[in-house]
């Protein structure tokens, strides 16, 4: 019979679990946590290369992913839901390529998932900051969760300021997450030393 655990029990576990995790692999956070720093500074020197840079990746990252899916079906002709997994590479391509073709319209798209990107990430990164809360620096991460999440709000009252600056947040939003996550694998890191 398994044991049950009660919800702050459970929630001691993980944060237990998180925190082995990060000071075990620090060097890989804070590795991590710069390139994102270095990389929010960039798109902030370069938003509108930044934006259409990201429109032009994901694109050919749909159009790749389509090809390959479609490559993987040919063996499987026979597999059950065949036309369904052939319809979604075929639409990756097409997508992919119109976002290729046409930024412009493509940026405008992007805009909008960015904005339930920002939302849904925030709203992530506040309940993971809550529920490791008494974690040293815990608040750091909730930060970068509330500023994703006003960054998204932010951006759906003004769709077509988003557009101009789209570069600007995922830069800002770099930097955000960079730093919590450097702050909190340092701080682990001293802790230990």
């Amino acid at each position: 019979m398994a044991e049950t655990l009660s919800i702050d029990a459970a929630v001691a576990e993980g944060r237990a679990h998180v925190e082995k995790v990060v000071r075990r692999n620090t060097t890989l956070f804070l590795v991590q946590a710069a390139l994102m720093v270095v990389a929010g500074i960039v798109a902030l020197g370069y938003p509108l290369v930044t934006t259409l840079a990201v429109t032009l990746f994901l694109g050919w990252m749909l159009v790749i992913s389509g090809v390959v899916q479609a490559i993987s079906l040919i063996a499987g002709a026979r597999l059950p839901h065949f036309w369904m997994q052939f319809v979604s590479a075929v639409l990756s391509i097409v997508v992919g390529v119109l976002f290729i073709r046409n930024p412009g319209v493509a940026v405008t798209t992007l805009a909008l998932l960015l904005i339930i990107f920002f939302i849904v990430e925030g709203i992530a990164k506040i309940v993971f900051a809550l529920s490791v809360r008494p974690m040293q620096n815990w608040g750091w991460i909730l930060a970068s969760g509330v500023l994703g999440l006003v960054l998204g709000v932010w951006l759906m009252m003004n769709p077509a300021l988003s557009i101009v600056f789209l570069g600007l947040f995922i830069g800002i939003q770099l930097i955000a997450e960079g730093v919590a996550i450097g702050w909190m694998a340092w701080s682990l890191r001293k802790a230990t030393a």
